[in-house]
This record gives structure tokens, sequence and C-alpha cells, in this order.
């Protein structure tokens, strides 16, 4: 690669086919169009969902191989294309912004992404953990506030409190000033209460969830994480026009529940911007309210200790899929 300040090409990490072989390769570097900026990514997050489009197993995410992987990201703008008035090269941003649609991804050194899709990265993080937030970040605030207007006072349970999307539901429902509740599995009860919410074990059939765990009362809204079967026990959790919000509602369930208490239900699919081009501003909004709860110390990253370089993406990915990883798994790029 040539100096830094005027590169010509960059290193990507590159999959030609489903469940193939991370490949490094040197690839022509973007130009930033009309709306866009050119970013040096720092950081690339790997999610679940971005090792299920490698296996061919998301057909929701529509990224046709070969491609370059990677949804989440955080990194330096170095340019800037025409019509971007709110960056400027030198900012530090972060966000949701490729790796789905034929969006180029970010486990690569750059990327041309839509302004509308970034935020400023909150200064008291670094790149690694600013990378681990924007997909769980934005799939927890759409579902709280955008689809179940989560108030101060209010009764939330989180479905699977400890992963991903459900820890950071947890700190931004208790930032919003609710009474939150989180289910999991026991050995996970630490973890809960470490975030500040009262646990639930999951393992108990509902009604003993609610007697033991939750004060016998019902909630204003449960956020499932989990789907399936956890997802129709959750329309029996709300009280009288609750609330339940799915992010994994894609499955066939009764709502009979759900009716009876004149509830309501929304789903929560959170590509829609990158796959569609509506909202996507909205996006870019809500990572600047996350970054607020993130200066005022209401919303923390937990990652993954291993470090893993661009080229060992492979590790990276199989850190999530073999289920060994303890927070975040996180690819440093610079």
């Amino acid at each position: 690669m040539s100096h830094p300040s005027s590169p010509t090409t960059m290193q990507a990490m590159l999959v030609d086919r489903q469940d193939g072989a991370f490949q490094l390769a040197n690839l022509p570097l973007p130009t930033p169009g009309a709306g866009e900026v050119l970013v040096r990514i720092h950081a690339s997050a790997i999610n679940p969902l971005d090792t299920k489009i490698r296996a061919g197993a998301a057909a929701h995410a529509r990224h046709p191989l070969p491609a370059v992987l990677g949804i989440d990201m955080a990194g330096v703008v170095v340019a800037v294309g025409a019509n971007v008035g709110a960056f400027r090269p030198g900012d530090e941003v972060y966000g949701m912004t490729g790796g789905v649609g034929g969006v180029q991804g970010s486990l690569a050194e750059y990327a041309a992404v839509d302004a509308d899709l970034l935020a400023l990265k909150p200064p008291r993080l670094t790149m690694r953990e600013a990378a681990s937030l924007p997909l769980v970040a934005i799939t927890a605030w759409e579902g709280l506030v955008d689809r179940a207007h989560v108030a101060p006072g209010m009764r939330v349970l989180v479905q699977g409190g400890a992963g991903g999307v459900g820890s950071v539901a947890v700190q931004i429902a208790r930032a919003l000033g609710a009474q939150v509740f989180a289910s999991d599995r026991s050995g996970r009860r630490a973890e809960i209460e470490g975030l500040g919410a009262t646990f639930v074990d999951a393992t108990l059939p509902i009604a003993d969830q609610l007697a033991r765990d939750a004060g016998g009362q019902p909630f204003d809204i449960v956020y499932d994480t989990v789907g399936g079967p956890v997802l129709d026990a959750s329309f029996a959790l709300i009280k009288r026009f609750g609330h339940v919000v799915s992010c994994l509602g894609w499955g066939t369930h009764a709502l009979a529940p759900l009716s009876f208490k004149a509830g309501t239900y929304s789903g929560v699919f959170t590509l829609l911007p990158l796959l569609t081009g509506e909202g996507r501003a909205h996006h870019g909004e809500i990572l600047a309210e996350v970054a607020s709860l993130v200066q005022a110390g209401r919303l923390l990253p937990k990652l993954d200790p291993r470090q893993f370089a661009l080229a060992e993406a492979e590790a990276a990915h199989r850190a999530v899929t073999d289920r060994s990883a303890v927070g975040k798994v996180v690819v440093g790029v610079a």
C-alpha cells in the first residue's frame, strides 16, 4: 500500500463463496460519492449475523458473494463527498454501515459510507468499544423507544438480558427511567444484576417467574431477544394494554394471550435502512443519542478480551460461532 496520505488500494478480507475461507485481498480504494464519507476503519465488530451471512444462512440480509463482510465499524473520516455537512476529515465516527445488501462491509482498511448512518464516536470509548455497539444499540433503541415508547416508572422485562442486544436494552431502559427485569439462565445472574436489573430465571415456568422473581406483577413492556417459545411466553407476561416487542419474531405465534389483554406487538428489523435506503438518518440520530448515554456513564459495552487483527478474521468468526466469546468480538483493523 502506498503512503497513508494518498493510497490507491487497501487491504480487505474477502469471502468468495458460502462458508468460504477469508482471503486477504488488495482492493481499489473506494471514492466517496455525494452524501458519503471515506472512513479509515480502526475496528470492525463481529456479530452473529455476520457469521450467518458468511454461511449463507441469512437470506434476509441479501449480501451476494464475493464480498467484504462486517456490519459494524468505528474509524476516522479521511475524505468527504459532496453534500456532506455533518462531518469533516479527522472526525472519529462509528456506525452500522455495510456488510449487507451488497454494500462493502467493515473488514477492510477503508469504506465509503453513507454519512446518514454515522455518528461521532463517544470520546470515552476506544475504537474497539465503539465498533461493538451500533447493531445491538440500534436494535435495542428501535424496540424500546421507537416501538414501545418506554417511559420513566414502567416495568420492563428484557428476555435474554445477558445477550448482545439484551444487555444494551437493559442499560437503555434503566437510563430512561424504567424499572428493569431481565431473564436468562441462572449462570448469567451476576451479569444481569451487574447491569442493575432484577434477575428473572428463564428456566422457571412463566407463573413462577412472575411470582418468585418479578413480584407477582405483569409488565408494561416485554422486549424479546430470543424468539420462538420465549416470544410466545412474552405475550402472557404483559399487563392490560401492555406491549411486546421482538427482534426475533420470525416464527408462527398465537396472538390470543396478547389480544385478551388488548396488548400490542411490534417487530424490529434493524437492517431495513441498509437494505432499502429508507430511515438511514434515524440510525445516525439513534447513535448520537447512544453516544450521549455512553458519555453520561449510563451505557457501557462489554468486549471479549481477545485481540484479533484484520488477517485473523477467521479466528474472530470462530470465536462467535463456537460460543466461546465473553462479550463482543472485535477485529482491530488500523
